[in-house]
């Protein structure tokens, strides 16, 4: 890095560079999560299923983040290791809707976690989304803590914040939180 990018950087003038995993169960929400951060132009009217993964860049407070927007469906979810070692933060989104798929989350959220790529940052971010609070039969976010056992990351920093990704509500906070933990 040359002398005036990191004048810059030390000032708080030049945007740092962050990448992100967005990962989750399919239909759960990743990718328009993701749409809130599009400006009008480029955001998508209609949402359709993400097949193998989307690339996203946008720029939050003083970031620049690179969103990998993974897959969700079963037989892509083995591509998401490939994305762990560059990586600053994760992204999981949780149909909270969706009470039967919440054992299948978990065991994806376990499996990702035992990742030597993974497990070797035990200060790795990860921003949970229990999304889709709106629908009618959505669990808490009590719950969906609860079912996926986060009490049980001690040392890694991990939030969960409720929300509804076609609205956007809650997904500024959680990102608010993320940014944080980045800087």
């Amino acid at each position: 890095m040359s002398f005036f990018a990191k004048f810059l950087s030390y000032f708080g003038l030049k945007r740092k560079e962050v990448n992100i995993l967005v990962i989750g169960l399919d239909n759960s929400g990743k990718t328009t999560i993701l749409n809130n951060f599009k400006s009008e132009e480029e955001k998508f009217q209609e949402i359709v299923a993400t097949i193998g993964f989307n690339v996203d860049k946008f720029k939050l407070n003083n970031l620049n983040f690179t969103a990998f927007d993974m897959s969700g469906q079963g037989r892509y979810r083995n591509l998401w290791e490939h994305y762990f070692k560059g990586i600053n933060g994760i992204i999981f989104v949780i149909d909270s809707s969706d009470s039967l798929r919440l054992v299948v989350a978990k065991e994806e959220l376990d499996l990702m976690l035992k990742h030597e790529k993974i497990n070797s940052k035990p200060f790795l971010p990860i921003l949970f989304f229990a999304n889709k609070m709106d629908q009618k039969d959505s669990m808490s976010s009590v719950h969906i803590c609860k079912g996926l056992k986060l009490n049980e990351l001690k040392t890694r920093p991990w939030h969960i914040q409720a929300s509804n990704a076609l609205t956007g509500q809650g997904v500024q906070e959680g990102m608010q939180w993320l940014t944080e933990q980045l800087n």
